[in-house]
């Protein structure tokens, strides 16, 4: 997992091919007025969703990890807590994986918290189990899947 600020990215881009053309276009658009939805930056192996939505309680949010995307999470308004646990940790799952939607829940909670700001990102690798939409109030946020 990383948190750090966008002034940084640059530092991550090789870690994986998509990196430096994620978060090139990320700095490039005004993602903060784009509308809700799903953009295709190359075909499945590198999107991003904007969404708008309304922080939960943190006992509310679910672990979730992924096997074959890596996510890019940034806060574009408003304020997020997120929460961490390594998957290896992870031991209760709520279903089984879902291929279809690269996803996984677990009813374990998080053995960290974190706040992240506007103009600062994450990075959940598939080793880490993360549990966003954590505040109050409403949220508008970023989330770019890389292809792992």
């Amino acid at each position: 997992m990383i948190l750090d600020s966008l002034n940084n990215a640059s530092k991550y881009f090789h870690l994986n091919s998509y990196f430096k053309q994620a978060f090139e276009f990320i700095q490039k658009k005004d993602l903060v007025n784009m509308k809700s939805g799903k953009y295709f930056l190359d075909g499945d192996n590198l999107y991003l969703s904007i969404a708008e939505i309304d922080g939960k309680e943190q006992g509310s949010s679910r672990i979730e990890a992924h096997k074959k995307y890596i996510d890019i999470q940034i806060v574009l308004c408003g304020q997020e807590t997120m929460g961490w646990k390594p998957l290896e940790l992870c031991t209760h799952e709520i279903d089984s994986y879902n291929s279809i939607k690269d996803i996984t829940f677990f009813t374990d909670r998080p053995s960290t918290y974190f706040t992240v700001n506007p103009d600062e990102f994450t990075v959940f690798f598939p080793e880490d189990g993360h549990a966003p939409a954590i505040g109050n109030g409403p949220i508008k946020k970023v989330v770019v899947k890389v292809l792992a």
